[in-house]
């Protein structure tokens, strides 16, 4: 069994804000896989598919400080190992739509992650993070920051990387291998970056 979660936070005034991309993953996700979120249930929407092992896709209704109270919950009811958790985030520190994922890590200051790892008892479960970029270093510009939709460029870049994150996951269900689908999708650059100096 598998359990993929989508952080985001929950109102019509959050949708398509670059905090709210994993909402944006698991609905493309769910819409491929043919399947739909339900009613609230463990302080989230849930959506169930089976490949043929159940999966479970969760939209957290607690907004995203508290996500590892669903997440937590989920994993608790159904057993599900950290190796079986996928958890889409935004990620600052990277240029809008690169992906990049790991097995496991630190927070790195987002308290959606910091909150599920709490809730979890340790790190060592999948993220699947995109770029939103970073804006000017102070609180009060990351918080706009992170709660804008994207324009232009931003938008397009978003949408591209929503469409290979979702397939990312899709690979992740079929095969169970992280290594692998890490190795088909992080080499992948956002045209934005530039390469790194050797």
């Amino acid at each position: 069994m598998k359990l993929i979660v989508g952080l985001g936070n929950i109102g019509r005034e959050y949708e398509n804000t670059r905090h709210n991309i994993g909402f944006m993953v698991v609905d493309e996700l769910a819409r491929r896989l043919g399947v739909s979120f339900g009613k609230e249930d463990r302080s989230a929407y849930m959506a169930e598919y089976r490949a043929p092992e159940k999966i479970i896709i969760i939209k957290p209704t607690t907004y995203m400080n508290l996500s590892g109270v669903a997440v937590g919950a989920y994993a608790n009811f159904y057993h599900i190992d950290p190796d079986d958790i996928a958890v889409i985030q935004d990620d600052m520190d990277m240029p809008v739509g690169q992906l990049r994922i790991r097995r496991k890590g630190s927070a790195g200051g987002h308290n959606g992650i910091k909150s599920i790892t709490e809730h979890l008892g340790t790190d060592a479960y999948p993220r699947f993070k995109i770029g939103i970029g970073h804006p000017a270093r102070n609180n009060k510009a990351v918080v706009n920051h992170v709660l804008h939709a994207f324009q232009g460029e931003d938008k397009t870049a978003i949408e591209a990387a929503v469409a290979e994150m979702a397939t990312a996951l899709e690979e992740w269900i079929k095969s169970g291998d992280i290594e692998e689908v890490m190795q088909a999708h992080n080499k992948k650059k956002a045209k934005s970056e530039k390469p790194a100096a050797e």
